[in-house]
């Protein structure tokens, strides 16, 4: 080899180590848009939780800009916005989009099934993150869990609810699968906008409403309205989302996409736990100044009704649609499995230590 030869491929190499120690600094700065509206307590507190700790873990390489409903003016705009590349990631809830993606909705939950831990079971164990880039990827996205508020309450009603008869007519707020099964037994349904959610109550525009649970009710206020609070059967586990481009996943660095997962994942367990202590907070608080607040069970007829109604709205969406029946079979099998041991586990426990 000649000493030009020489020189020239030692410059290559150095050109070439040059090049690979600024890519190893370069930063990138994802843009995230959330449903939620500014300062949302614990939804919003997530988002700022991963990127908090994203940028820790990266070292400052991955930077994040999150614009709240305020700001980009589409809460329930966020897959659309998203899957354009408007924005990077998105912090929603997948049920939000059944319009758009019907099969998203099953992976913020499901009517009667399954409790928090048994969901992340599914989806990390049992083939729940694949069923669901099943349904995103086609779109360009990627999902991911990004918290779960823990089993959600039943709802706020002005009126007693003894009978199926009662449900006729009524104006509620529900999203999601739940909402089609209120419709089914003669609820008049609608979703309206988090940040609209009180006044709608208070002016009469809803007879009902269900958001979360004590956590994150009673800073809105509407034990101020309606005084009956229903125990839940719809959402026992729901599961928001952190929704990313492809491409801009595509475009970090593979240790980037690592530290992002693990962020994600994290922020996502953090919120449960969160929500967990605050709902045991705000109802404790709730009870004591507001004694004239009363939890409810929906009666045993109302359950039956409601029941039947999400097993034949199931039934119907599995036979329609391929993606929708090998996502609702993985569900319900998975759960008659792992049922078994929550109900001699924890359900056990609890009733068996229980002294009321």
């Amino acid at each position: 080899m000649t000493i030009r030869k020489s020189f020239m491929t030692v410059l290559a190499l150095v050109f070439a180590l040059a090049s690979a120690s600024l890519s190893a600094q370069e930063t990138y700065t994802l843009r995230l848009a959330e449903t939620w509206g500014p300062n949302s307590p614990i939804l919003g507190e997530t988002t700022r939780h991963m990127a908090s700790m994203a940028e820790k873990m990266s070292g400052g390489r991955l930077q994040f800009r999150i614009d709240s409903s305020n700001k980009h003016k589409a809460p329930f705009g966020i897959f659309d916005m998203v899957k354009a590349g408007q924005y990077d990631m998105g912090h929603t809830a997948s049920y939000y989009y059944k319009g758009s993606i019907p099969n998203a909705m099953y992976f913020t939950t499901v009517p009667f099934g399954m409790i928090a831990p048994e969901q992340y079971a599914w989806f990390y164990y049992s083939g729940g993150m694949e069923l669901m880039e099943k349904v995103y990827r086609p779109h360009g996205l990627l999902s991911f869990p990004g918290g779960n508020t823990g089993n959600q309450m039943g709802g706020w009603f002005r009126e007693e609810i003894n009978s199926v008869e009662d449900l006729q007519g009524l104006k509620m707020r529900t999203p999601g699968f739940a909402g089609e099964v209120m419709s089914e037994v003669g609820v008049a349904v609608t979703n309206i906008p988090p940040g609209e959610l009180y006044s709608a109550l208070e002016r009469g525009t809803i007879d009902a409403l269900e958001w979360v649970g004590p956590a994150l009710d009673f800073q809105m206020g509407f034990h101020q309205i309606a005084k009956y609070y229903y125990s839940g059967w719809q959402e026992p586990g729901a599961e928001v989302q952190f929704l990313i481009n492809e491409k801009t996943w595509n475009k970090l660095p593979e240790e980037l996409q690592e530290v992002l997962r693990v962020a994600m994942r994290t922020a996502a367990y953090d919120m449960y736990i969160q929500s967990m202590h605050e709902s045991g907070v705000a109802w404790d608080r709730m009870k004591e100044d507001y004694p004239d607040v009363t939890h409810k069970t929906f009666p045993p007829e109302v359950i039956e009704a409601l029941r039947d109604a999400t097993e034949k709205l199931l039934a119907e969406e599995a036979e329609k649609d391929e993606l929708a029946r090998e996502i609702i079979t993985s569900q319900q099998d998975y759960l008659k499995q792992v049922r078994q041991w929550t109900n001699i586990s924890d359900k056990a426990y609890l009733n068996s230590v229980s002294g009321e």
